[in-house]
């Protein structure tokens, strides 16, 4: 039978429903396990969870992003977007690469606006910035850094003589990180609703259930990483466990409603092409700048710390990325 006459059929097989029911749960447990160990550890006090570790956690988490980004959503989108089941218009223009494009574009001039609103604030509150990005109006998803200039600007706690800024400040520093988790965590959600479709209605069950498994742990471990890094006012410390905890519910959600929808949704169909196609595009758009940008940009070549330190840690640091990268990479094989 050609590819053509599959566009329109539905046979999503009736098979290992109870397996199929379990893997909501089981990757339920997995993801939001991986998404808020990072968060939940650098919160408590009494783990006690040693700095190599959250070193580890947030470079293997830069590399799954990155990985992500081109081989879980931009190399889909392609696929989809070209898909025999379209009219041929669709094989006229590389559209999947068009709205990656345009996703980047967009989050760079979000990012620029921030800049500028983030960087007049602070002049008007008498504050630097860092040229670089690290400062309070940026939503870059590793968190603000700012620098007092003039003491007037700031309160001082006689008792211990510590340095608190203003809660104007603090607001806007919790804006700016909100988006930046808001953005990032975005493309990461729209990937996993989708797969989650996928994995409830797909015939070779057994081995992509496994391989999403890992893939969530690790994404999950990914985005963690990044969210147990951003700094918050006490009242805001619910952000990134809330945040971990809808990454931890989203490929749930998706098994729940492809099992609800097998009857009826066809993913080879021309609209579910369509769709996912378009959607794994823009979300790889975000994916690509968040994880060059924001990630390898911001703690390579920007930090300070980083480009001071030895050439083993510097070493360590970019092996890390790179074996999170290759084995987000590596999965590609399979889901």
């Amino acid at each position: 039978m050609s590819s053509d006459s599959q566009c329109g059929n539905l046979d999503n097989p009736d098979t290992l429903t109870g397996l199929r029911v379990a893997s909501v749960f089981i990757i339920l447990l997995c993801g939001t396990s991986g998404a808020l160990f990072p968060v939940l550890a650098k919160k408590s006090s009494w783990l006690h969870v040693p700095k190599m570790v959250f070193e580890f956690a947030k470079y293997f988490g830069s590399g799954v992003i990155i990985a992500t980004a081109f081989i879980h959503l931009l190399s889909p989108g392609l696929d989809e977007l070209s898909s025999v089941c379209l009219s041929p218009a669709w094989q006229e223009y590389p559209y999947a690469l068009a709205l990656c494009l345009l996703s980047i574009m967009s989050i760079f001039i979000l990012e620029l606006v921030a800049f500028r609103w983030g960087t007049a604030r602070l002049q008007r509150l008498n504050m630097t910035h860092d040229p670089h990005g690290h400062h309070v109006g940026s939503h870059a998803a590793h968190g603000p850094e700012s620098t007092p200039e003039v003491p007037s600007t700031k309160f001082a706690d006689k008792e211990s003589q510590s340095i608190h800024e203003p809660d104007d400040v603090d607001d806007a520093a919790a804006a700016a990180q909100i988006i930046g988790v808001a953005i990032l965590e975005f493309g990461v959600l729209l990937h996993s609703v989708l797969i989650g479709l996928t994995l409830a209605v797909d015939e070779a069950f057994k081995v992509l259930f496994v391989v999403i498994i890992f893939h969530q742990t690790f994404e999950g471990l990914g985005l963690g990483s990044r969210l147990a890094f951003i700094k918050l006012p006490p009242r805001y410390n619910y952000v990134p466990i809330a945040a971990a905890f809808i990454y931890g519910i989203s490929t749930p959600i998706g098994i729940a409603v492809g099992l609800g929808i097998r009857s009826t949704y066809n993913p080879g169909s021309t609209t579910a092409s369509i769709v996912s196609g378009v959607l794994d595009s823009l979300s790889a758009g975000i994916l690509i700048y968040t994880g060059l940008v924001e990630l390898l940009a911001h703690e390579f070549l920007f930090n300070k710390e980083t480009i001071n330190s030895s050439n083993g840690k510097l070493a360590y640091a970019l092996g890390t990325m790179l074996f999170g990268c290759g084995i987000m990479a590596l999965l590609g094989k399979w889901a």
